[in-house]
Formats: structure tokens, sequence, C-alpha cells
């Protein structure tokens, strides 16, 4: 048996550890898979130490108030690995976290991989060195991520982006969609907009009533709108409706789905920045991307990232503001952005197209493939 331990703590990388586990399965790997993931990698097979849902904080003061728990389970995971000796450790993300824990699994002859790099090239650089001393390897999802840690003399490989075979061709075809969205009553002069706060609940904190005034302004100047909340894998519908104050007199609905079977609902969307804008850009959803922190961890991050200009992946990727991108900011302005799409049809037709382009940037479909393969040197 060969046993590997995986760190997947935040929504998108779980999806995209779950994957690898499905993977391993369909080709009859005997390994055996341990460390922090979701309830459907355990459903799997795999052994969670840390459970994934438990450990997405984002935010100083939200690090600070959950170090006791994260603390913890880095110790097991530390303790569990010394006495497993996995052939591998594969982290994803989560770079503080995992760049501590690749330095003791290095100090312990345990081959670390990263998987899902951190954004090094965008801010705190200064990692790259870590990466370079502690892991065997880097796996990469962005061609242009390549460049940079061949520039530092770290070992790298491109395998494409996992979001890929997500997508299947049907959530861009127009008959599709329409039956799609007749089932849920959506008549053909309704425009959705759908809202998504995020997969942390404190970013959720910060971003969903924020969202439900902009929806809420929208819905005073604009007769055909429907809203949806969108909920993310890690999360429960429950969850969500606990944090929506009764004072909202529009009508949502929360949605609880595959992620693209509930973004292809979608006209347009109001997303915080992260994994999931990459996933509605491939959509081809017009979208004003939006994050607010606490003042504090605001701050701190001007400071370490004062040279990024650019934040939303589909802007990253596409190498310019194609959708907007408002940071730190109240609803309205937030609603003037989303204003611009409803009223603005030669606009948001022009930002589709510009989207319609991402796909062509990240390479061919089969990431996972590229990963099993990339680690599969380690199984005996």
């Amino acid at each position: 048996m060969n046993e590997v331990l995986i760190v997947a703590a935040e929504a998108s990388s779980a999806l995209f550890a779950l994957r690898l586990l499905e993977q391993w399965k369909s080709e009859k790997k005997n390994i055996k898979a341990f460390g922090v993931g979701t309830q459907a990698m355990e459903d799997l097979g795999f052994e969670r130490i840390g459970k994934a849902e438990e450990m997405a904080v984002v935010g100083l003061a939200e690090i600070i108030e959950h170090y006791g728990h994260l603390k913890s389970v880095f110790n097991r995971l530390v303790e569990e690995s010394l006495r497993r000796k996995p052939k591998v450790a594969i982290v994803m993300d989560y770079p503080d976290f995992n760049l501590m824990l690749a330095k003791k699994l290095h100090a312990a002859g345990i081959p670390v991989v990263y998987y899902i790099s951190p954004q090094v090239w965008a801010w705190r650089k200064g990692r790259v060195k870590k990466i370079k001393k502690y892991c065997e390897k880097v796996l990469v999802l962005f061609p242009f991520e390549v460049d940079f840690y061949k520039s530092e003399d770290v070992s790298v490989e491109f395998v494409g982006h996992p979001l890929l075979d997500e997508i299947s061709d049907k959530y861009l075809n127009p008959q599709y969609l329409k039956e799609r969205r007749s089932k849920f009553g959506i008549k053909s002069e309704d425009t959705v907009i759908g809202l998504m706060p995020g997969s942390r609940r404190g970013e959720i904190r910060q971003h969903l009533v924020l969202q439900m005034q902009v929806a809420q302004n929208l819905s005073t100047e604009f007769s055909n709108l429907k809203f949806a909340i969108l909920v993310a894998p890690t999360l429960t519908k429950e969850q969500i409706q606990e944090l929506i104050p009764p004072q909202f007199s529009f009508s949502y609905v929360l949605l609880k789905d595959e992620p693209p079977e509930m973004i292809c609902l979608c006209d347009f969307v109001l997303a915080a920045s992260g994994t999931a804008t990459l996933l509605v850009g491939l959509l081809h959803k017009p979208m004003v991307i939006m994050y607010n922190v606490k003042w504090t961890t605001y701050v701190l991050a001007k400071i370490l990232a004062y040279r990024v200009k650019l934040v939303g992946l589909p802007n990253l990727i596409l190498g310019r503001e194609v959708v907007p991108e408002r940071i730190q900011v109240g609803a309205g302005a937030l609603t003037l952005e989303m204003k611009k799409y409803l009223q603005d049809k030669a606009y948001s037709d022009s930002v589709r197209w510009e989207l319609s382009q991402l796909q062509g940037r990240l390479g061919a479909k089969g990431a996972t493939s590229r990963v099993a393969k990339a680690v599969d040197v380690y199984f005996s």
C-alpha cells in the first residue's frame, strides 16, 4: 500500500484533490491517502485529519482566532507523517501552513510536491526560496508560471488547469441553457444575477450582506431581475441562510449544486475574488469581482502586494482588466458596475467575447491525469 499525504484546505483545492483521488481509483492504484480535505474526499476513502471546511480561514484576525485548531491539525499531520512515512506529500495552495509543513516533511526525508502553487509571482515573492528548498517539484496551472519558476531555478511542470475538465460543452449550448433555466421557472425576459460571496466563512461574513445590498439596489431599478445566492461546495444552504439578516425585501433563492450547473443559470455575476471567478469566466458570464477584508488585513496586503495591479484570475490570465475589480468598496460602487452590464448590451457582449478567449490560454483538458502521472514516480 502506497500512502500519500494530501493537504487541500480550500474549496477549490479540495475539488481538485477529489478529482485526483477519483483518477487513482479509476486506475486501480493501490494508494491510501490521508491529510486535510472534505467530506466528499472522505467518502472516497480519504482519511481526514483536518477538515477543509474548518480550516479555510482568511485574514490575520481570523487566523489568530483559529490558531489553536490550525496548530493542532499541523502537529497531527507531522506526527502521522513521521509515523507513516508517506511516499509523497501533495500540498495545495494554503501557503503559510503548507510551507511550514513542507519544511518539517523535507527534514524527515518525505518528498513534497506543490500542486496549485501560491501566487508568489504576484506578491510575497520571497516565498519562492522556501518552495525551492523544501519542495521537489511544483505543478503549475498557468503557462506564465513556468518561466517564473524556471528563472528561480525551481523544478516546475505545467499540468494545465483542472477547471477545464469541470466544464462540459453543454454549459455553453444555448438550447441546454434554455431548458435548464425553464426548469427553475426562469422566463426568457428574466435576467438572473448570481451572488457568489466566497467559500470561507470569514469572507462570506464580509461579503454576503454587501452583495445583498447591491441586489436590493438593483431590484428597485430593474423589474425583470432574479437573484440567486450560489452556495459553495463546502457549505450548506442553512449556513448561508443564518448569515442573512431579515431586512432585505427582494426575493432570492439559495442554490446548492455543482458550481457549473449553478453558474450557467446566471446572466451576470457579482463574485468574491478567488478560483470561482475563473469558472465564471470560462462559462462566459460577465461579472464584477469584489473583495472586502478587515482594514488591518487590507493595509497589510497593500504593503505586501504594492506591485500588484490585478487580482482577479480572468484578468490576470488575459493581461488586463476585462471585468471590473473593486476591492474594499461599498454597495454603491458595486451597484454602478453591475448596472453597466444591465444597461449596455454592447458592453456586456464585448465582455462575453473577451472571456471566451480564456480557455485558449489555459492549455488542454486532462490536468488531473497529468498530475497523477507526475507523482507516479514516487510509487513503487
